[in-house]
């Protein structure tokens, strides 16, 4: 994690609401996007600044996230950085998280493109722009014991160096973001408000959890 260019971030965000999701600044997620009105959503990101809102319904959703479902107040702008079209009616994208951001309002629904805009602010999280400038935190230890654990019980392999010499904030926010809790705890994860609180409660919820562990592969939708 370090350092990047000024961002210039909209005021109004493209949603793509997914259930289960998170994006934390600095982290990436890789989408396979096939649905109409999320092709017409990164069509339209492409053609501008690449940025899109990612953000979870309120209660658990089955793809594809109604239109009317309720959605939670604070998500993540990311930005386009990979992308693919594989010549089926599918993209590929990988997003970058920016910032996160507490949404302000709702705008009128267009039906012709079939996603959701919100207008949202970023002052709260005027942090998130920059990585942490301590290169550690509290728990290090004890997640790498917990992730010993799970990699173990599940036969993983891991290269423990590169772990072991991965910045804390890189490792806590790669963990919060793959690891398979349930949604609601996703989203507090997401709303700590540093990484070493993140790292807490995740300890708190790889213990609750069983050791839990990273979910694989390419997220759908």
């Amino acid at each position: 994690m370090s350092a990047r260019l000024p961002t210039a971030l909209p005021e109004r965000l493209s949603l793509f609401p997914l259930t289960g999701v998170m994006l934390l600044p600095f982290g990436h997620v890789p989408l396979s996007v096939f649905e109409p009105r999320y092709i017409n959503l990164i069509d339209d990101a492409l053609g501008g600044s690449r940025i899109i809102g990612l953000i979870q319904p309120l209660t658990n959703q089955a793809d594809p996230v109604d239109d009317t479902a309720e959605l939670y107040t604070v998500g993540t702008a990311g930005r386009i950085v990979q992308f693919s079209d594989m010549s089926d009616g599918r993209y590929h994208i990988t997003l970058e998280g920016l910032s996160r951001f507490h949404v302000k309002g709702e705008a009128a629904f267009d039906s012709a493109r079939g996603y959701r805009q919100v207008d949202v602010e970023y002052t709260p999280y005027v942090g998130d722009v920059a990585p942490a400038e301590r290169g550690d935190g509290p728990g290090r230890e004890r997640i790498l014991e917990l992730m010993h654990g799970y990699f173990a019980s599940q036969d993983i392999e891991a290269d423990w160096a590169a772990v072991a010499e991965a910045p804390y904030e890189a490792l806590v926010s790669s963990l919060a973001m793959t690891c398979p809790f349930e949604s609601g705890e996703k989203q507090a994860l997401l709303e700590c408000e540093n990484h070493e609180d993140r790292a807490r409660m995740l300890i708190s919820l790889f213990e609750m959890n069983g050791e839990g562990g990273p979910a694989q592969g390419t997220l759908k939708h």
